[in-house]
């Protein structure tokens, strides 16, 4: 029998019903928008076959909704072991004995029926993993991670196109090179937001000195100079295991690039179009943001400066939920959730600049940072070590503040991303910093 809830509780099923579905149209959308030959095949050694996506998301739904929220019996324990990220490297998945797409379908299917079935009896009690629902949180932006994933495939396929959007908004605003932040304590993290995953509690004091970020990401046109000025060639911009990478990989642009007469283009999910110079360079690693930030005698930012800068209210002193205020993202804010298949140019965003006046710092692309991926103080794993600890260590670098492909479920202003410093295929780009002068900090 269904239980009889409170109005807080009858909210918050509503809410997780309206996320669940939400999620699950994004990620029927982009598998419904091949055949099924495309979702059995490998694109690239990079990413799974989306059809291995479509019930990996299914299986984790299965293993933490159905059996341990519901307490339920598995409906495929067969299939663990296939779908288990961690025992079966990507480039591997294409030859397990995969489910075929009609029955990957009716699988992810026949786990949500049985999810609405015991949504309408689990009691939200202070047991961690259902607190504020949190586990069925956990689920909703986990299959919006991989909704991003398959985007990703998606735009390393061949073939014609087969996903459309219109185009992002044009700038209305006109942005500040850059931006001092004052010296002086923030709150970094939460200990409060109810969805919140492992690795973005607990809030802790940071204090930092001034310093003074870009006000916008990097743009096409300022990473075109780079490029045109030798940046790919000089080892003196690169660290040594950059250059090295630069080297084998025989990077010479952003991945999709080519040249294009005097001037670049960039394949947009098997579209081709002219690099637009106000918009956010996309498609680059670590090692390549790292070196422009040399050349152009700047740096990245560590991670705590970029969430100040994102999160931080002079006025009050409190940090806020996103740049804007505490309110979930709008179409005016940001650019997010694949309205858009592209970075949108500098400016277009105005509403969602911080009190600062830094701008696109949700959406748009991922941000590389310096800081490899750590814990916070009083970091506590749950609900499980194999989401954040087990990457913890120098091999991973933090990135910040989503993507156009990133659903406003999985983003905001203490999310945190990671990924090793070569990676290309993730919509990643950054912004610069530098630390402030005596006048500048003394203002």
């Amino acid at each position: 029998m269904p239980t009889t809830d409170a109005p807080d509780d009858q909210r918050l099923r509503s809410r997780i019903v309206a996320e669940l579905t939400r999620t699950r149209d994004r990620t029927v959308a982009l598998t419904e928008a091949v055949d099924d030959a495309d979702l059995v095949r490998q694109h690239s050694a990079l990413m799974s076959p989306l059809v291995w996506d479509l019930a990996h998301v299914g299986n984790q739904e299965e293993l933490w909704l159905v059996r341990d929220v519901g307490g339920r019996e598995p409906l495929r324990h067969d299939i663990d072991d296939l779908y288990d990220a961690f025992k079966q490297p990507r480039r591997d998945r294409p030859a397990l004995p995969l489910l075929p797409p009609a029955e990957a379908r009716r699988y992810v299917a026949e786990v949500r029926d049985k999810v609405h079935d015991l949504l309408e009896q689990v009691r939200f009690t202070d047991r961690p993993l259902v607190a504020d629902g949190f586990a069925f949180g956990m689920i909703v932006q986990h299959e919006q991670q991989h909704d991003e994933t398959m985007l990703a495939t998606h735009q390393l396929r061949d073939g014609a196109p087969v996903l459309t959007a219109p185009p992002p908004p044009e700038p209305t605003a006109r942005v500040a090179d850059e931006v001092l932040v004052p010296a002086g304590p923030f709150t970094m993290g939460t200990s409060t937001d109810p969805w919140a995953l492992d690795n973005e509690r607990p809030a802790h004091t940071v204090e930092l000195p001034a310093y003074v970020i870009d006000a916008a990401p990097v743009t096409n046109g300022a990473y075109r100079a780079f490029v045109a000025d030798g940046g790919y060639d000089d080892p003196r911009w690169w660290t040594e295991a950059g250059w090295r990478h630069r080297t084998e990989a025989g990077l010479a642009a952003p991945l999709h690039w080519r040249r294009d007469g005097d001037g670049w283009a960039y394949r947009r999910f098997g579209r081709w179009s002219a690099v637009r110079d106000d918009e956010p360079v996309v498609h680059v690693g670590f090692h390549e943001a790292r070196a422009y930030a040399t050349w152009a005698g700047r740096r990245l930012p560590t991670e705590a400066e970029w969430e100040k800068a994102a999160r931080f209210d002079p006025v009050t002193g409190r940090s806020r939920r996103y740049p804007w205020g505490d309110e979930d993202p709008g179409p005016e804010h940001a650019n997010l959730g694949q309205r858009h298949l592209w970075p949108a140019p500098v400016g277009a965003y105005p509403a969602g600049a911080s009190p600062l006046g830094v701008h696109q710092l949700i959406g748009d692309v991922w941000e590389w940072t310096s800081s490899p991926f750590r814990g916070h103080p009083g970091f506590a794993a749950f609900p499980y070590r194999e989401y954040s600890q087990v990457f913890f260590g120098d091999d991973h670098r933090v990135l910040r503040g989503g993507s156009f492909g990133t659903d406003r479920a999985a983003c905001r202003g203490t999310f945190r991303n990671w990924d090793y410093p070569i990676r290309r295929q993730i919509f990643s780009g950054f912004r610069c910093a530098r630390d402030a002068t005596e006048a500048e900090a003394c203002g």
